[in-house]
């Protein structure tokens, strides 16, 4: 059994708490959302979807990360624009030999957690194809469990990087360990430019936008925007015809609403300037034109404007 705290145990990070705790590790879990939070210490963490129907009593359950202690592995799985104060939250969680997991949307996250937390620690992860929202507080929801992968950011161990994927093996995920680890994270990268900004300006389903000839003409425009700077910076793209590769992915969770629509839909900002924002930054050394990403952006941050989150 293996000592495990999730930082930002949102819908994603509800579904790792319960199969983890499900498996027999002490799981603590923090959240900002108090809410959430009363909810799983009164009721339990409810989990549905593709792994099942489960309800399971965490390790502990607050809102910071306050007497959690030395961790074996922490996951900080916050949106792109919390993992600063995530990270700075988590030094206390760290051990000679902890691993932090840093899981986010978009591209560069894990150097943010490495300006608090030492890079030998950190592990970049990419997940996908989980299509998780949250039915309530203390309730989560999956579609599927596609796509997990890790890779060290800096000089992490390869031991250490094996003993953290071997906590979610033994709970029942089926994990991937990668050496190049821009490719593992620009092959899941291509497939949430391709569906979170187009759901999220549409409101449509990642089914539904592939279904829509005029949607999935945005969608494709941004995926293909995103292959054309990965091929610029070197990056390798293993997965055949790269726009098959996010059909197939999208056709596994064809009635999920991606993170950045489900945050739109309850009133919060979500991680553009990560996903579909950061094609646009990281094609101007380049030269490459990025104009349907541009327009996704504007459009997304226009209908966000009345937020005040």
């Amino acid at each position: 059994m293996s000592k495990v705290t999730i930082v930002g145990c949102g819908a994603m990070g509800s579904v790792y708490a319960a199969l983890m705790a499900d498996a027999g590790h002490e799981v603590h879990a923090v959240t900002k959302w108090p809410d959430h939070a009363q909810a799983m210490n009164d009721k339990g963490l409810r989990v549905e979807g593709a792994s099942g129907d489960r309800t399971v009593r965490l390790a502990s359950v607050g809102t910071s990360t306050d007497g959690i202690g030395t961790s074996d592995l922490v996951i900080i799985a916050t949106k792109a624009f919390d993992v600063d104060a995530a990270a700075r939250s988590s030094t206390s969680l760290i051990g000679e030999n902890t691993v932090v997991q840093t899981i986010q949307n978009g591209i560069g996250s894990p150097e943010v957690a490495a300006e608090s937390i030492p890079s030998n620690r950190i592990a970049i992860g990419v997940v996908g194809g989980f299509g998780a929202s949250m039915r309530g507080p203390g309730h989560a929801h999956h579609n599927g469990m596609e796509m997990i992968r890790f890779g060290a950011l800096n000089g992490l161990p390869k031991d250490h990087l094996e003993a953290s994927a071997e906590i979610w093996r033994s709970a029942g995920f089926t994990v991937a360990l990668f050496e190049d680890v821009k490719q593992m994270v620009w092959e899941k990268f291509i497939m949430n430019v391709c569906f979170s900004g187009t759901t999220c300006s549409t409101g449509l389903t990642i089914g539904e936008v592939m279904a829509n000839p005029h949607a999935w003409s945005v969608a494709e425009g941004c995926c293909r925007e995103a292959i054309a700077v990965a091929k610029a910076a070197g990056i390798t793209l293993d997965v055949g015809d790269p726009i098959e590769h996010v059909r197939k992915l999208g056709s596994k969770i064809p009635n999920a609403k991606p993170s950045m629509l489900l945050d739109y839909n309850l009133g919060r900002r979500g991680e553009v300037d990560a996903i579909n924002g950061a094609v646009s930054r990281l094609a101007k050394p380049y030269s490459i034109a990025t104009p349907i990403n541009d327009t996704v952006v504007a459009i997304i941050k226009a209908r966000e404007s009345k937020f005040t989150d």
